[in-house]
């Protein structure tokens, strides 16, 4: 098996005794429809979970359950290992970044815009990692890479065209829009981290309680000092939605998309990213009233095309691992 390589365009590269896999393995195939089936449809329930709890109590629930399933799973199994404290640092920025920042932001996010809409601009890490990587590595990316990121964000500015051009609303969606975009950064600095953990052999699944842990921990601290009530939706639809979240959008999926990460590496893993906001936008459009119009539709493909050029034609360095202490 093949371990973590990301190219230039991660912003971290790394070097292993193991060659790079040069082919998609049926597994590989198979970790793919699955990250593709449960974050495209892993958007759509952050609509139903909107409105009586706070999104910090939300997450709290969501992630802690995560993590206790997590936990439990791994002690049962006889994979639960001890690390030194270096390793709960790498844990505890992980998890803030994936688990806590990415998801809170994307919830408020949640308030301003159909949750298929900031799908589409999540697709965007892709792009975010390429402008990490020029700040981390200090390269300049090929032009192949820069058109494709240049095509990204002008289908980002079409897809969002007939909502600013309505000064109505233009102010929220704007604030949603931002929103959207730092959980964007926030996903792509976790998602180099977690490239940097499993390059220090650190196991994804013992990675991913870890992490979801020190983020429920700061949900219960966020909650308590901004005065939010631990309340319940008695809403069925937000505990069936709450339940997808835990089972299918965090556990599977991050297990499902780190795994893949670590097989083939974020560079070819990174191109669920292609497909997922189209799932979410035909559910936005079935289940929030969200409507395509041309503009839009043309601003979906030029976000795809972007990706697929993005992740590419980035040219992989290597620098070596940070030594273990």
């Amino acid at each position: 098996m093949a371990g973590p390589e990301p190219s230039a365009g991660e912003g971290v590269a790394i070097k292993r005794s193991a060659p790079a896999a040069t082919q998609v393995e049926t597994r590989d195939l198979l970790l793919y429809a699955l990250v593709l089936f449960c974050w495209g449809t892993g958007w759509l329930p952050i609509h139903f979970q909107l409105g009586v709890v706070a999104p910090e109590v939300t997450l709290f629930y969501r992630i802690g359950i995560s993590a206790v399933l997590l936990f439990a799973w791994l002690y049962l199994s006889g994979r639960l290992r001890r690390f030194p404290i270096r390793d709960h640092l790498t844990f505890l920025m992980l998890g803030v970044c994936l688990f806590g920042v990415n998801y809170l932001s994307v919830y408020y996010a949640g308030g301003y815009l159909a949750t298929g809409v900031i799908a589409v601009v999540f697709s965007t890490a892709s792009v975010m990692n390429l402008a990490l990587s020029a700040l981390v590595a200090r390269i300049l990316p090929p032009l192949r890479v820069a058109a494709g990121a240049l095509i990204g964000i002008i289908g980002i500015a079409l897809v969002f065209s007939r909502e600013f051009a309505d000064a109505a609303s233009r102010d929220e969606v704007l604030i949603g829009l931002l929103l959207a975009l730092f959980a964007t950064f926030s996903f792509s600095c976790g998602n180099m981290l977690s490239a940097r953990a499993q390059s220090r052999s650190l196991p994804v699944l013992n990675t991913n309680a870890y992490g979801m842990l020190y983020s429920t921990v700061l949900m219960f601290i966020l909650a308590l000092t901004t005065g939010k009530p631990f309340n319940w939706d008695p809403d069925p639809l937000y505990a069936v939605a709450l339940g997808w979240h835990v089972v299918f959008s965090t556990v599977v999926a991050f297990a499902a998309y780190l795994t893949l990460v670590g097989r083939i590496g974020p560079g070819r893993a990174g191109y669920a990213t292609v497909v997922f906001p189209v799932i979410a936008l035909l559910l936005s459009a079935l289940f929030e009233g969200y409507q395509f119009h041309a503009i839009a539709f043309v601003g979906l493909l030029c976000v795809m095309i972007g990706n697929v050029l993005v992740l590419g034609g980035r040219r992989r360095i290597h620098v070596p691992p940070p030594a273990r202490s």
